[in-house]
């Protein structure tokens, strides 16, 4: 830990000098503001003087214009100057929103990744206002997002996540480096569009024959020197016509490539422009981490640095906008100089146009691990996960775990074990709003961070690689025509066919199978949850059924039951949120339904119940 003492520290320090620079910038703006307007007036009063007047040197309008004009330019890098500082302390000021819990609508919470047919997606909040996905995403590019989202929506080989969290610790306190990369960040979130760019890069060549830029190049030299023999008086205007009509006859039939060629290459050019920033900040950035160090090899093309492929396409584009001069236009013409740089740009887009996704994926790739460590340093008290191997089953086993969307001050900590020595399944009872719920999301929540490669919200927490499958928000469609019970079950065989796949399976299964009578609930959730421990799966089902509690007993030592308790006091529901073993026996029920007013018959709090309410 550095910054002083800690995140609050540097952020709040860093924050108030962005700001003091800010205010510096903003007097700066005022006063040269003020500056020019008084050198307009002076060249004004000057030239009245001298033209009007006749009492001065019409030489003295030339001072204030002089001045007028070094302003402008010093005007335009003090406004860029004061934006920074802006842009800046807007970057510390959200990083401290996150560390006081008031982040939620303020960030990127992408809810074009929200997919309701994904497994857990939608079921642990992931995306939307105030997700873990905004909670974590400092990305300013698509493909930092899109990178970012995939981690979050599919578990990582455990090398991989291992990979991930050296780069993860070593980009930790760098917190220069992440806020340099969302200051220049702020122009490619605006100006590159990594779908199109990438596919300009790999696209197939619109001109291919690699006789045309020869025979270019020939007729050009052709055209010159029939130029300079006319100027010279050695032959006569015939010659340089006929030199013209060989450049048109050559020219005319590519005029639709070559304009093609050109177009393209200008969108490309400026987007490659505004990346190459970010770019060329990897490239000078040293590393040590294996997987960071091999993300910055990645950029090279045959050697040779992104930010050095971009220069020279945009030496390129410079040369080709030449021809907007008047002057040189004819010259451009007899050159034949957009069919040539026409080909030269094409000749780019070859050698390094099937790099441009690569560096796009480097980019996003970095933008993610960024965002990781952003998260890491703002929670120093998470520590990271102990991947293991899945050969001797699949485990979780965690201490102190609680949900990181959740303040830490009014978060309480549980000690969840499955799988080894422990359970396979934990039937999770209790009353209405006790934690049942919450401690599915949270198991899962941090599930998804251990595997995407960031810290979780635990003391310690050891587990295998795991694939994940929830029915947390399963809901009904009236366009579908489908009820929330059937939508349930399409989603339980969805998950069943997980235990197929190549990872064990982490089941969350919320109230399952509570659209239905009690002995069809009893005897599906028997059978879902015995086939899911039979095929090595391991989770938690929640229940307001004890007759469903009464399975884990049926299934021990490979079930066992917990639940959340809770107690009146002064008319009101008091929980703890701390997860006991054994089956809650009291509803809260009755209570709450009189709490708010409704005529429930006698007033007997609490006793034995044959149902319990599941927690909303």
């Amino acid at each position: 830990m550095s910054e002083e003492s800690g995140p609050r520290a540097g952020y709040t320090r860093r924050l108030a000098e962005r700001r003091a620079e800010a205010a510096r910038a903003a007097r700066l703006d005022r006063w040269i503001s003020h500056a020019r307007l008084a050198a307009v007036v002076a060249a004004s009063a000057l030239a009245w003087l001298a033209w009007g007047r006749h009492l001065v040197s019409p030489w003295w309008v030339a001072f204030p214009a002089a001045g007028f004009f070094a302003l402008v330019i010093v005007h335009g890098r003090v406004v860029a100057s004061r934006r920074r500082a802006e842009r800046s302390a807007g970057f510390f000021d959200l990083g401290l929103a996150r560390l006081d819990h008031r982040w939620a609508g303020r960030g990127e919470a992408g809810e074009r990744f929200l997919d309701h047919a994904h497994l857990y997606g939608a079921d642990l909040d992931l995306f939307g206002r105030g997700s873990l996905f905004e909670l974590l995403c400092t990305a300013r590019t698509q493909a930092g997002e899109d990178t970012l989202a995939a981690w979050l929506l599919g578990p990582a080989a455990p090398g991989v996540v291992r990979a991930r969290q050296d780069a993860v610790r070593e980009l930790r306190a760098r917190v220069d480096l992440r806020e340099e990369l969302a200051l220049l960040g702020s122009d490619v979130r605006a100006g590159v569009h990594a779908g199109s760019l990438a596919a300009w890069g790999t696209a197939s060549p619109v001109l291919r024959s690699r006789l045309i830029p020869v025979a270019a190049g020939l007729l050009a030299v052709a055209g010159v020197v029939s130029l300079a023999l006319w100027w010279a008086g050695a032959v006569s205007p015939v010659a340089v016509a006929v030199a013209i009509a060989a450049d048109l006859a050559f020219a005319l039939p590519l005029r639709s490539r070559v304009r093609h060629v050109i177009g393209a290459a200008g969108a490309a050019t400026h987007e490659l422009a505004v990346l190459s920033h970010v770019l060329s900040r990897l490239e000078r950035e040293p590393f040590s981490s294996p997987r960071l160090i091999a993300l910055r090899t990645m950029l090279a093309s045959d050697g040779v640095p992104p930010s050095r492929r971009i220069a020279t396409l945009r030496r390129l584009i410079d040369l080709l906008d030449a021809r907007r001069n008047q002057i040189f236009l004819p010259f451009a013409c007899l050159l034949l100089w957009g069919t040539q740089l026409a080909h030269a740009i094409e000749s780019w887009r070859a050698a390094a146009g099937p790099a441009v996704p690569r560096w796009l994926a480097v980019v996003g790739e970095f933008e993610a691990l960024a965002a990781l460590a952003g998260y890491a340093w703002e929670h120093p008290e998470d520590p990271f996960p102990e991947i293991v191997e899945i050969t001797g089953g699949p485990r979780f086993d965690a201490d102190g775990l609680g949900h990181p969307l959740i303040p830490r001050a009014t978060c309480v900590p549980n000690d969840v074990r499955l799988g080894g020595a422990h359970p396979h399944a934990l039937v999770v009872s209790g009353s209405n709003m006790s934690g049942k719920s919450t401690l599915l999301r949270t198991v899962g929540v941090n599930t998804v961070l251990a595997l995407a490669g960031a810290p979780v919200r635990a003391r310690r927490l050891t587990l295998t690689p795991l694939s994940v499958g929830a029915t947390l928000r399963i809901q009904d469609s009236l366009q579908s025509g489908t009820s929330r019970f059937y939508a349930e079950i399409r989603r339980l065989r969805a998950i069943l066919d997980l235990t197929q796949g190549s990872l064990p399976l982490l089941f969350l299964l919320d109230e399952m199978l509570n659209g239905t009578n009690s002995h069809d609930r009893r005897a599906g959730a028997e059978a879902v949850l015995g086939w899911l421990i039979d095929h090595g799966a391991i989770g938690l089902v929640t229940t307001h059924d004890l007759a469903l509690s009464e399975i884990a007993d049926a299934l021990a030592p490979r079930a066992a039951n917990v639940h959340f308790e809770d107690h009146l006091e002064d008319g009101r529901m008091r929980f703890d949120y701390l997860c006991r073993a054994g089956i809650m026996t009291r509803s809260n029920a009755l209570a709450l339904m009189r709490a708010v007013g409704l005529d429930v018959g006698p007033r007997s709090v609490a006793g034995p119940a044959s149902e319990l309410s599941g927690r909303s």
